[in-house]
């Protein structure tokens, strides 16, 4: 899970710890990612944000490049193929969608998915083999999250099919300002 930004548009409040449905947002994601992943790494630059949970926090290894940073210290923190990694204000994320794109992933770079918004790094399986063209991007200047379209080679995962997960305006839902956060609450009752 990506945790590693500023949240300028929320005051600086960590949104991980955003109550929904009446757990946070970070247990959520957890539950997840429990029956997919062999462990969970947090990128963030505080451990003690993490420590009464059953997650492995590590810092970017390049600061400052903000969710490509993110993307490129989870695929350095884990010593297997594949790394899903999400934005950790996302509380509606199923195991379902998340084994799917590590499923996908096979003969790719990784799988992610796309929504008439464009494709969700955040959203996301990469590959070990991912790393080569990552670095790569972020040699060039890349800082683009999205960038990353051109220099990686992804499955997708879009509508219709996304559609059998949820409606992606919800399971996508993120959390960015107070408004979104009343609306998912709204949404939510």
């Amino acid at each position: 899970m990506v945790a590693g930004g500023r949240a300028r548009r929320y005051g600086g409040r960590d949104k991980s710890r955003l109550v929904v449905d009446g757990r946070t947002i970070i247990v959520r994601q957890v539950e997840a990612l429990q029956p997919v992943a062999a462990e969970i790494v947090v990128v963030a630059p505080d451990a003690a944000r993490f420590a009464d949970l059953p997650v492995r926090v590590v810092a970017d290894r390049q600061p400052g490049l903000g969710a490509v940073g993110g993307i490129d210290a989870a695929l350095h923190a884990v010593d297997c193929d594949r790394v899903i990694v999400l934005a950790c204000d996302l509380p509606f994320v199923t195991t379902a969608l998340l084994a799917t794109l590590a499923e996908r992933a096979d003969g790719h770079d990784g799988a992610w998915v796309r929504t008439g918004q464009g494709v969700e790094p955040l959203v996301a399986c990469y590959r070990r083999q991912a790393r080569e063209p990552l670095a790569r991007y972020i040699a060039a200047g890349g800082r683009r999250a999205r960038g990353l379209e051109q220099w990686l080679d992804m499955a997708v995962l879009e509508s219709p099919e996304l559609d059998r997960f949820g409606p992606p305006a919800r399971l996508l839902a993120n959390i960015n300002t107070p408004a979104d956060y009343a609306r998912i609450q709204y949404d939510s009752a």
